[in-house]
């Protein structure tokens, strides 16, 4: 992890968004995380933009899962990311990584349907990372080994989603080019 002071400021967020229920907050704060992940292509940072992306959507439908069972599951979140700041502040980074692993094991470790809902929105969190990180310019390939999905499962993803909002997929219309072609030419 080459950005561990943005790194520590991006979890200090998080934790204020989770307390306020900040839903456009967090993913805010996700997509930082990943377009720093994708140029060092970092598997820790990765994982940070896959939790807080997982926490807005949990806290999106906490009336679709249950309050109480949200409730729970994100002031255990919020110990956790405390416990994972402290050990990035105090320990360095490999106690960081090995709490953030801790964080997401324990995560996805609720009970009930609950746990269902939640592996539910962390598998479909990874697949929506990947594609921002594949956004970026990252091979298909790379990114589905960075994110532990199929290369199936980013292609189907990014298929359906399109990538007209993404500025670097768009085309010059024909006119456009031939002027640019005769222009090259002059």
């Amino acid at each position: 992890m080459h950005e561990k002071g943005h790194v520590i400021s991006i979890l200090e967020e998080t934790k204020e968004a989770i307390k306020n229920d900040d839903i456009a907050r967090l993913k805010e704060l996700s997509n930082q995380t990943i377009h720093s992940a994708s140029t060092e292509q970092d598997t820790d940072s990765i994982t940070i933009a896959i939790l807080i992306y997982s926490l807005s959507k949990i806290i999106e439908r906490k009336h679709q899962y249950g309050e109480k069972d949200c409730k729970e599951f994100c002031a255990f979140a919020f110990k956790e990311m405390e416990k994972v700041l402290k050990s990035l502040k105090n320990d360095g980074e490999g106690a960081f990584t090995q709490s953030l692993g801790a964080l997401m094991e324990k995560l996805t470790k609720s009970s009930g349907e609950f746990k269902n809902n939640v592996e539910d929105v962390f598998r479909k969190a990874r697949i929506n990372k990947a594609s921002k990180i594949y956004e970026h310019g990252i091979s298909m390939e790379q990114t589905s080994k960075l994110l532990g999905i199929s290369m199936y499962e980013l292609a189907s993803y990014t298929g359906q989603k399109g990538s007209a909002n993404v500025p670097y997929t768009k085309t010059m219309s024909v006119k456009d080019r031939i002027k640019l072609a005769m222009d090259f030419f002059r």
